[in-house]
């Protein structure tokens, strides 16, 4: 891009980018110069928003958390509804589609950055814990409503779906696992504390 042209949304711009590189050579790829050079912008780009290249993969990090937030607003909207297996299976299906995956490696894979999450997030890994934090928030909906077992413990079942989940889909080389397989971890998972619907 020629110096001098004004770039719109910088930000969004950069993040897209690394997002490509992510998904398509993997974290070990994702460098300042790869992410400007798929953004199609100079170096110094990246450099004149974020203090370095760790600052802008925390942003990257904390922009992806931002959207599961939003994911979990909807899932406890939709608490009282449909069934808790099928709810479960979607919002699964969703938290961990591919970009969120590679975030998830990208997190574990760079000792800086995961130090510069440490500061503002002491404990977990950023997208898996969140993802946690907003199954549990669903599930405690739903027990609230009675379709849930009133002794069921939400914060051990929202991480052991999370886990299995996230053992299902990530580091693959085929495609991410349809639907029936999900489900069928959803079912093993709140087997025994779902109520059927009164």
């Amino acid at each position: 891009m020629p110096t001098g042209v004004a770039i719109r949304d910088v930000r969004d711009q950069l993040f897209d980018a690394a997002e490509r590189v992510l998904l398509r050579d993997g974290a070990s790829a994702l460098t300042s110069r790869a992410v400007t050079a798929e953004a199609g912008c100079a170096k110094g780009v990246l450099h004149r928003h974020f203090a370095d290249f760790d600052a802008f993969l925390a942003e990257l990090v904390l922009d992806r958390v931002a959207r599961i937030e939003e994911q979990a607003d909807a899932l406890r909207r939709a608490a009282g509804t449909g069934t808790v297996t099928d709810h479960l299976t979607r919002a699964l299906i969703d938290l961990f589609g591919p970009v969120a995956v590679s975030v998830v490696s990208l997190v574990t894979s760079r000792d800086g950055l995961r130090s510069r999450l440490r500061a503002a997030r002491p404990t977990g890994v950023p997208i898996l814990t969140d993802a946690a934090t907003a199954i549990a928030s669903y599930l405690t909906a739903e027990q609230a409503l009675g379709r849930i077992a009133a002794d069921a413990d939400v914060d051990t079942l929202a991480p052991t779906l999370i886990g299995a989940a996230h053992l299902l889909f990530a580091d693959r080389q085929a495609a991410p696992p349809g639907a029936g397989a999900v489900r069928k971890v959803v079912g093993a998972v709140i087997a025994g504390v779902e109520r059927p619907a009164a």
